[in-house]
């Protein structure tokens, strides 16, 4: 059976801010979390998981499905708020994010239900996720692959190594996202390790890149439901904000990594739901 949400728009909105929510409540129990990129990288998560990929929370391994990896895997909240709406494993355990003997760590794990794999060392994911897409072609199954990168970990060599192979293998099933919200822990991207002309590099190594809204709902569904070109692997750079939905978040590298205080907590959960109510009429 597939997982099929259907949702319009305006849900898919409703649902990003409610993951936002989520999530910022995981990392202040938790008290630890990659709060910054789980915030800039919640709508695209948010629309492949309610509106792209083809999933079964009541049968996580079904041979059939679309493989998602999280290669950013330091912001894993988002990614577990979101399994966890879907059924894949009780909500309530959300609430032991990052505690002790929790199968909820700060890195995604496959003891977690609808985790691929293991992530986390940066550069790793992509490697991965086109030998599942080579191999999903080689067992004639109609799979698509996805993976979600951030902007910093376009450094690793081990990044382009497996961009390389993709084009290679024209593996047109597979498909690469970066979260291109321009900041790392460390600062700006472009001076830390410049990494522009991005989509320049990508088309390079023979892939057909697209550049899009990271926060606009429309834009993202057309792009992922568009037709792929036959035998090129797809690269999408979807340009975001850190810590998108909380003003004093957004464009601060401070919360790359960071737990509100209360109070702090109670400003996020307020200027969320104002932007969502708003975006239920739009």
């Amino acid at each position: 059976m597939l997982q099929t949400c259907n949702l319009t728009n305006v849900q898919l909105a409703q649902k990003a801010a409610e993951i936002r929510k989520t999530l910022l409540n995981m990392v202040y129990a938790g008290k630890t979390g990659h709060t910054g990129g789980a915030l800039s990288s919640a709508d695209i998560l948010t629309v492949l998981f309610y509106k792209i990929l083809r999933i079964n929370p009541e049968n996580p391994k079904w041979v059939d499905r679309d493989r998602f990896i999280l290669s950013k895997g330091h912001c894993v909240e988002g990614y577990y708020s979101i399994l966890a709406d879907l059924g894949f494993f009780p909500k309530e355990e959300l609430k032991t994010f990052s505690h002790y003997n929790s199968r909820l760590i700060g890195h995604p794990s496959i003891k977690v239900p609808g985790v691929e794999m293991n992530t986390g060392a940066l550069g790793h994911g992509l490697p991965c996720a086109v030998g599942m897409a080579l191999g999903a072609r080689m067992n004639k199954q109609d799979v698509k692959v996805y993976c979600l990168m951030g902007d910093g970990e376009q450094a690793e060599g081990s990044v382009w190594e497996a961009a390389m192979a993709a084009s290679n293998f024209g593996l047109d099933n597979l498909t690469a996202i970066i979260d291109r919200n321009h900041l790392q822990i460390s600062g700006n991207t472009e001076c830390v390790m410049k990494l522009e002309s991005l989509a320049g590099k990508w088309e390079a190594f023979g892939w057909d890149v697209y550049s899009v809204n990271g926060h606009n709902y429309e834009a993202l569904v057309n792009l992922f439901e568009s037709p792929v070109v036959p035998g090129k692997p797809r690269l999408v750079i979807a340009e975001t904000i850190k810590g998108k939905g909380v003003s004093f978040m957004e464009n601060n590298a401070k919360w790359h990594h960071g737990v509100p205080t209360a109070e702090q907590l109670e400003q996020c959960m307020s200027e969320i739901e104002a932007a969502r109510e708003v975006e239920a009429y739009e």
